[in-house]
């Protein structure tokens, strides 16, 4: 089974499942899905606890915190009935966005890994052994910028549960050790801008006490890229 330092050293994917909460599609507009559909991101996207988020120049980049399910073991067309002994564990992540670029992208029809996938775009906890969350489908979530509430939300309002998310994509693909489904977002997100500080949370709901808390700096990315 994957350990606490396996899917930052040896994951080989992200898998990211889009539109899992029925009121975060509709803030973007977006139709309600019937089945789950998920996208990939890099492994070099993820930056740990007191890191820093960075925006590339011209991007409007959001936040989407969400709960992250660590694979523990290689497995291929998994039934719903047996995905939990898949997994190893959580974290709490962040999905960022470069939302303008993905607008742009969809707008034409072409694909918008770009806009996920920038270094620094996976901001993440490190693992939560599986037994701290004895249930997956009830963990409050919370993500505040400066200190100001943002996004407050319950996986219970997931449209897709874990064994769901697991035995599709993995009739798709193979999950493999080190693996981090991303599981979706609840309302509320938004843009952020440097300078700013970005604090999220995760708790069981049948805890009282914070199980993970996250803190970022978000500063401009200095390089090569410009998006115009």
């Amino acid at each position: 089974m994957a350990t606490a330092k396996t899917f930052f050293e040896t994951g080989r994917k992200i898998v990211a499942i889009g539109r899992n909460y029925s009121e975060h599609a509709k803030e973007l507009g977006n139709a309600i899905p019937k089945a789950p559909f998920f996208f990939l991101k890099p492994t070099s996207s993820y930056v740990a606890n007191d890191g820093t988020v960075e925006i590339p120049t011209g991007c409007e980049v959001h936040h989407e915190v969400e709960l992250a399910v660590v694979i523990g073991k290689n497995g291929r067309d998994i039934q719903a009935s047996e995905a939990m002994d898949y997994v190893a564990g959580y974290a709490l992540s962040i999905d960022m966005t470069a939302r303008n670029m993905q607008a742009e992208a969809k707008k034409k029809g072409l694909p918008w890994s770009a806009s996920k996938g920038f270094d620094t775009f996976t901001p993440i906890s490190s693992f939560i052994a599986k037994e701290q969350i004895p249930d997956p489908a009830n963990v409050d979530l919370w993500l505040k910028i400066d200190g100001n509430v943002r996004q407050q939300g319950n996986t219970r309002d997931m449209m897709f549960s874990v064994p769901t998310l697991i035995e599709y994509v993995s009739s798709i693909m193979k999950l493999e050790t080190g693996d981090v489904i991303l599981t979706g977002t609840p309302k509320g997100v938004g843009p952020i801008h440097a300078g700013e500080t970005i604090t999220a949370g995760l708790k069981p709901g049948c805890s009282q006490e914070e199980l993970v808390t996250l803190k970022f700096n978000v500063a401009d990315r200095q390089g090569k890229f410009r998006y115009e």
